[in-house]
C-alpha cells in the first residue's frame, strides 16, 4: 500500500514544537503521530526550515528553549525537499498566477510534484488554488 504524501507548511511544523497560544496542536500532534508510525509521509520544502526559525525569533524565545525547538525541529519527520529547477520554475508560474507569494506557492508546488494533499492553519492563498487538494488543520 502506497503511503499517503502530506505537504505540511510551517503553519503546522512550528505547532510540534511551540504550543503556547496555538490552536488546534491536536490536530498537528495527531499528524506527527501519524508519520512516525509510518501510516503518512510528510514532506515540507527546506525554505519551511528558514520560516521555523523566523517564527522562533519573532516569539523572542530564551535561547535555551529556541535552542531545544531548533534541534527539535531536524528530529521531526519531516522530508525536507530541496527545489530543483523545475521545482523554481512551477513555484514561480503559480506565485504570478495566483498572485501569492513565492514563500507560500512553493508548499503548493511541491504537493503538486511530490504530496497528495497540502496541510496548512493558514488556508487562505493556499485555499484558492485548484491545482493541489488543500486541507485545513482543523479538518485532519
Amino acid at each position: 500500500m502506497k503511503l499517503q504524501k502530506i505537504v505540511v507548511d510551517t503553519s503546522v511544523i512550528v505547532k510540534w514544537l511551540v504550543t503556547d497560544n496555538e490552536l488546534y496542536v491536536n490536530k498537528a500532534q495527531q499528524l506527527l503521530k501519524d508519520a512516525i508510525k509510518g501510516k503518512i509521509t510528510l514532506l515540507a520544502p527546506s525554505l519551511a526550515r528558514y520560516e521555523l526559525g523566523n517564527s522562533i525569533v519573532k516569539r523572542k524565545m530564551e535561547l535555551p528553549f529556541a535552542f531545544d525547538a531548533l534541534a527539535t525541529s531536524y528530529k521531526a519527520p519531516v522530508n525536507f525537499i530541496n527545489e530543483t529547477e523545475d521545482l523554481a520554475l512551477l513555484t514561480y508560474r503559480i506565485a504570478h498566477e495566483y498572485g501569492i507569494t513565492y514563500y507560500d506557492a512553493s508548499f503548493i508546488a511541491l504537493a503538486r510534484e511530490e504530496g497528495d494533499v497540502l496541510i496548512t492553519d493558514n488556508p487562505k492563498h493556499q485555499a484558492k488554488i485548484k491545482e493541489v487538494k488543500v486541507v485545513a488543520l482543523k479538518d485532519y
